[in-house]
């Protein structure tokens, strides 16, 4: 049996924060794909998100990861791949629901608002709940539509 991988990128205000969580998911079981950025210098945001947005996209990751300052450019760069919900996550709640009820495929954090075991608390959260389908499955289908189509 082969095991999960999961794309992961930073720009440089996520970087320190992605190699740890990197490292915490090879404590996980999974194998990760790194898509940079591999160091602090400054880098522009949206080409990792779109890097790991294809690697879900395409099938070389089953679910990714982005860190940059807040988080919110990485969340609007990622959302812009049809086959992508980003969910930018601030606590384990939120990292949770946006799995059960949403069915994110990549989490995204804000490598200035948030600590380490914090973020490692939000990740674990993240890999370990299935989405529930049920109702929510019906929800999830409209992320796609044409908000202005007759089916409601």
């Amino acid at each position: 049996m082969s095991r999960e991988t999961v794309a992961i990128a930073a720009d440089h205000a996520g970087f320190e924060l992605k190699s740890a969580l990197s490292e915490e998911l090879g404590k996980l079981g999974y194998d990760v794909l790194d898509l940079g950025t591999d160091g602090p210098d400054s880098v522009d945001y949206p080409d990792y998100a779109h890097a790991v947005a294809r690697a879900v996209e395409d099938g070389r990751s089953t679910r990714g990861l982005l860190v940059c300052g807040s988080g919110i450019g990485m969340s609007i760069a990622a959302n812009r791949h049809a086959d992508i919900r980003a969910a930018l996550c601030h606590d384990e709640i939120s990292a949770r629901l946006s799995r059960q009820h949403n069915d994110a495929n990549v989490l995204v954090l804000a490598g200035r608002g948030v600590d380490e075991n914090t973020a490692r608390r939000m990740l674990r959260a993240f890999m370990e709940t299935e989405f529930e389908g049920g109702r929510h499955a019906r929800r999830v289908a409209k992320l796609g539509a044409n908000p202005d189509s007759s089916e409601r």
